[in-house]
């Protein structure tokens, strides 16, 4: 408990003799420390102090003399007393010293005795640089010195007898007239400090005011007196360094070009200025590089944020968002071509022709009497990123050189988080343009599936992953569905993905299994990491790149139904039922890519037509609570709600499933399978003898010729009889021929060999050789796959030219 400057009571009495021992101890004693008669006689009286005697009372007690001081005392809880003592000296019969200590009570001095000096006294108050005033126990007005009258613009007669606010019956001498009622009241001083224009006064001014009481020397209130002090300077430095304390606190929390300049004119219109606008450079409010800002040619920029404390901003004559020109030789370009802040008033002839050069800024200025202006360069780090706009017109004060000062230190915290924000625009603009680009523009048009997806970039300030997705055209009208993430982010990571991307493409002509695939892929990435400089190798940011990446792969076939998956530390894939069941396919999870050693495994399922397979990278289930099987759970209730087409169920599962802005990237792939049925695909089996193929040829057009095609009947027999010769001749039964018309004309013949066949050019004399280059010529493409139980040779012909 700590007490300062406390009241003692009147019966508040001790002696303590020579030795500093208390002798008698009163009631009020008591009342005051807490101690009892009891704790306190014979106690030294050191004990009670809580700090030494002033100087002058250990004087005055070395001398024998009375004394009154100040005395801190500690209280009996252990708080601090600061009072107001008297001491007196005494003498017992000895001829000892005692001494009665007392509260000293308070004297209210009534001015010089002497004539001589009253009168010096009373020129003194009427000639003091500080408005005086005094009022009675009505607090109505009795006299001033010169200074007040002065500010009050009234003379002594005319404000005689008046209260405050009979003076000035408006705010804020309503508030000055309580407060004078108030120490008169209690008796105690008040300390006031306000901003206000007196009636003699052109602009408003912050004052300190001290409102005392008058007392008669026995402490009786018979009137009060106001000194009032001028702390506009400091007023004004206190609130610049208030605007400076909040510009570091709340310019540049995000890396938003935008929202940055948003938060500069936020802070400034804060106390500091009645409208300010950002102009950026067109170049930079594009996320490009700033270009120089030529002398003596107009400068083409574009308004990125104001604010007023008009609400609404109708001092604007260009709207957010908007482009405008700074003309050639006007202040706005001559600041930005110097790149240094410039004070202007309404006198200012160049700012006055830049002003008539608008009507509409004409206009506002005149109607909003604007009357003071700064324009301050946004700059950082050497380059020139755009220009700030400060305008008074409500502040009746001027902005000055201190004001500038402030300014071009808000917009030189203000630029470089301008500039960083630029910069990371632009750096995330780049890794997201490097990664759209490699990633399909538009779903293929597919006959196996019927696809949709969603890509959407981490919505932090993180930079973008490497997230990827694909559907591949394969022969025989299957598709692969390919969905992976590059563990890391920013560029390196986008071109890593592209680089997987490829090479999956590039594996899927092959005609790979998914675990082959995956296989190849792991060995791929392992190379990459290998490939890796020590800079990149040194460069932390990219240092997670080195852990590879995960991919699910799955390859649909049409005409069976059949699916194949595979995964390499990838989340399951989603399999919704026609039914609408949903239910997440248990397949090996295998390792993730770049670990290398450990096989893959793929498993087959069968699919009824219609069937919605869902696969998607982990940014999804983990997007905001990193709970990954809250997300499935999310996941699997966003499936089996039934949606009109896909892109609405793609939309439904985004809606459902992120709870938050996602931490990550998020791949969404779905696709809904297609069947070719019965009247799209023919197939015979052959047996293992030449005189079969006259037979597949015959098969093959009569098939051609029922489905409406005779245009391709000779070419088609053509293929037919080279690739069932091969069959026969190089592989082994079950020999098996398939049609299939879908946008493309498809043969295919199977055999149980595994020997691959390869194109070649014969010599003159050979009898054979020119099977394969001739169906390379009629049909589009052509191509072989491995299978179980041998192999499969295919050729493909465009039917456009039917269409």
């Amino acid at each position: 408990m700590d007490r300062k400057d406390v009241t003692v009571p009147a019966d508040s009495a001790v002696v303590v003799d020579a030795d500093g021992t208390f002798l008698v101890w009163s009631a009020g004693a008591r009342q005051l420390l807490g101690y009892e008669p009891g704790e306190a006689v014979g106690r030294r009286a050191t004990d009670l102090l809580a700090a030494d005697l002033p100087a002058s009372v250990r004087r005055h007690m070395a001398d024998g003399q009375p004394w009154t001081g100040l005395v801190a005392l500690r209280h009996r809880d252990g708080g601090q007393l600061l009072v107001r003592l008297r001491g007196a000296p005494l003498l017992d019969a000895a001829r000892g010293r005692l001494w009665l200590v007392t509260g000293a009570a308070e004297t209210y001095p009534a001015g010089p005795g002497d004539p001589g000096a009253a009168a010096l006294w009373d020129r003194a108050l009427a000639q003091l640089p500080v408005p005086v005033a005094i009022y009675d126990r009505q607090a109505r007005f009795l006299a001033a010195n010169e200074m007040m009258t002065r500010a009050m613009g009234r003379s002594e007669e005319e404000m005689r007898g008046l209260t405050l606010w009979e003076i000035e019956p408006h705010r804020p001498f309503d508030e000055y007239d309580r407060i004078q009622r108030q120490v008169l009241r209690t008796g105690e001083m008040i300390f006031y400090e306000g901003v206000g224009q007196a009636p003699g006064e052109s602009r408003e001014h912050s004052r300190s005011m001290f409102i005392s009481p008058l007392k008669d020397p026995d402490g009786t209130v018979q009137g009060v007196s106001a000194a009032v002090f001028d702390t506009t300077e400091q007023y004004w430095a206190r609130r610049r360094l208030a605007v400076l304390n909040d510009a570091s606190l709340r310019i540049g929390s995000t890396l938003d070009v935008t929202r940055t300049a948003e938060e500069l004119v936020e802070v400034a219109v804060t106390g500091f200025a009645d409208f300010v606008v950002v102009d950026l450079l067109e170049s930079v409010a594009q996320g490009d590089e700033p270009e120089r800002v030529p002398p003596g040619e107009p400068v083409k920029v574009r308004r990125t944020a104001q604010a007023s404390v008009l609400e609404g901003c109708p001092e604007s004559v260009v709207a957010s968002g908007e482009a405008s020109r700074y003309p050639a030789g006007s202040p706005p370009t001559a600041a930005l071509v110097t790149g240094e802040g410039a004070l202007y008033g309404q006198g200012d002839r160049g700012l006055r022709k830049w002003i008539e050069s608008s009507t509409a800024r004409a206009g506002t200025v005149d109607r909003y009497m604007v009357h003071s202006v700064m324009l301050v360069p946004l700059r950082a780090r050497g380059v020139t990123l755009g220009l700030v706009h400060f305008l008074r017109h409500r502040t009746t004060e001027p902005f000055g050189e201190d004001d500038l000062m402030l300014a071009e230190e808000i917009v030189a915290r203000a630029a470089v988080s301008v500039d960083n924000a630029r910069r990371f625009t632009r750096e995330r603009r780049t890794a997201l343009a490097l990664q759209r680009s490699l990633l399909p523009e538009r779903p293929p048009g597919l006959a196996a599936v019927e696809v949709a997806y969603r890509y959407l970039p981490a919505g932090s300030g993180a930079d973008v992953g490497g997230d990827w997705f694909d559907a591949i055209p394969l022969s025989g009208a299957r598709v692969a569905l390919v969905v992976g993430d590059v563990v890391g982010h920013g560029i390196h990571a986008s071109a890593t993905m592209g680089r997987l991307r490829t090479a999956v493409r590039t594996l899927a002509d092959v005609d790979l299994s998914p675990d082959e695939l995956l296989t190849q892929l792991d060995d791929l990435v392992i190379r990459l990491d290998r490939e890796e400089g020590p800079e990149t190798r040194g460069n932390p940011r990219e240092a997670a790149a080195e852990l590879g990446a995960t991919c699910m792969y799955a390859v649909y076939d049409p005409v069976s139904r059949r699916c194949s998956l595979a995964r390499a530390g990838h989340p399951p894939p989603a399999l919704v039922r026609p039914d609408g069941t949903v239910r997440f396919l248990e397949l090996p999870a295998g390792p993730p890519l770049g670990l290398g050693g450990l096989p893959f495994e793929a498993i087959e399922v069968e699919l009824a037509e219609g069937s919605l397979l869902a696969l998607y990278t982990d940014g999804l289930v983990e997007a905001a609570d990193r709970d990954i099987e809250a997300g499935l759970d999310r996941l699997r209730r966003a499936l089996s709600r039934p949606a009109e087409s896909l892109e609405e169920a793609c939309e439904q599962v985004l809606r459902t499933v992120l709870t938050g802005r996602p931490a990550d990237d998020i791949v969404l792939l779905l696709a809904r399978t297609l069947v070719l049925g019965t009247d799209k695909v023919a197939t015979w089996q052959l047996p293992r003898d030449p005189a079969a193929v006259a037979q597949a040829r015959r098969f093959a057009g009569e098939q051609i010729t029922a489905w409406g095609m005779p245009e391709l009947t000779f070419s088609t027999e053509l293929i037919v009889s080279e690739l069932v010769t091969n069959a026969i001749r190089y592989g082994g039964p079950p020999i098996e021929l398939r049609l299939i018309r879908n946008t493309t004309l498809i043969c295919e013949v199977s055999d149980g060999s595994s020997t691959a066949p390869h194109l070649r050019r014969a010599r003159v004399l050979d009898e054979g050789g020119r099977g394969l280059l001739l169906v390379a010529q009629v049909s589009e493409c052509w191509g072989s796959r491995q299978t179980p139980t041998g192999k499969i040779i295919w050729a493909e012909q465009s039917l456009a030219s039917l269409a």
